[in-house]
């Protein structure tokens, strides 16, 4: 599954520069009011909800923020209302992308990508023929440890705990879950003093490619000007 590590790592790594212009937050912010609204504004109801809670907070996102944003999925501020959107998207090289983003004003967004797109020989696809190419997965990510028997104790509660599949990614573990799966494997892992740096429902590729680092910096630049995009929550591809 390492279709998704790619980015990912790299986005980890940036997140804290991301946190100091405020991006991060309004990103995370979007998140909690969307899932307040489809799923509810308790966290004891609503999985997903305590999840985007907790990832708030990791990144230090003010208690504050956190509250207005489930204030407004609760429909008890004013404001625009939020939708959620997946694009499908023939990157270059014929690499598969899927991005999911969150957005008051579809049009607006589709015309920004579409120019992002543009300048970087990338291209939207007609529905359903990119995300074919994908499967929904649960994604948690944690710290690599230090030496190999915390990394082989590491493994084994992984397996213990359910989960689908493992990547070792530089420094950060990622681990898949069935989608149904992710909260269950999340505790179980945490029961075991396994710190979770993030979780989601995310996607994977079922076949993934791999290309030359030339092309391979090309796709880096496009996800780079997707990710600067605020409506962007999450991009995926079937890079290897």
């Amino acid at each position: 599954m390492s279709g998704h590590s790619h980015w990912a790592g790299i986005k980890h790594k940036k997140a804290a520069e991301d946190a100091k212009r405020g991006k991060t937050f309004s990103k995370l912010g979007k998140i909690i009011s969307v899932t307040v609204r489809e799923k509810g504004g308790d966290p004891a109801m609503n999985p997903r909800l305590r999840i985007a809670i907790e990832t708030a907070q990791k990144a230090n996102m003010p208690k504050d923020n956190i509250e207005r944003a489930i204030k407004k999925g609760m429909g008890e501020l004013e404001g625009a209302t939020l939708e959620t959107i997946l694009l499908e998207i023939y990157g270059p090289e014929g690499i598969a992308i899927l991005v999911e983003g969150i957005t008051d004003n579809k049009n607006r967004t589709l015309s920004e990508i579409k120019k992002i797109l543009h300048g970087h020989q990338a291209k939207l696809a007609s529905e359903g023929s990119v995300k074919w190419m994908f499967k929904p997965t649960g994604i948690l990510t944690l710290k690599t440890p230090s030496t190999e028997a915390e990394k082989e104790k590491l493994e084994l509660a992984i397996i213990d705990a359910g989960a689908e599949d493992l990547e070792w990614n530089d420094d950060l573990l990622f681990v898949y879950t069935l989608p149904e799966k992710l909260d269950l494997t999340k505790q179980a892992l945490e029961a075991k003093s396994h710190q979770i740096e993030s979780a989601a429902l995310g996607w994977t590729p079922k076949n993934p490619v791999e290309i030359d680092e030339t092309k391979r910096e090309k796709l880096e630049k496009l996800f780079e000007a997707l990710d600067e995009y605020d409506d962007v929550q999450e991009i995926y591809s079937n890079l290897k």
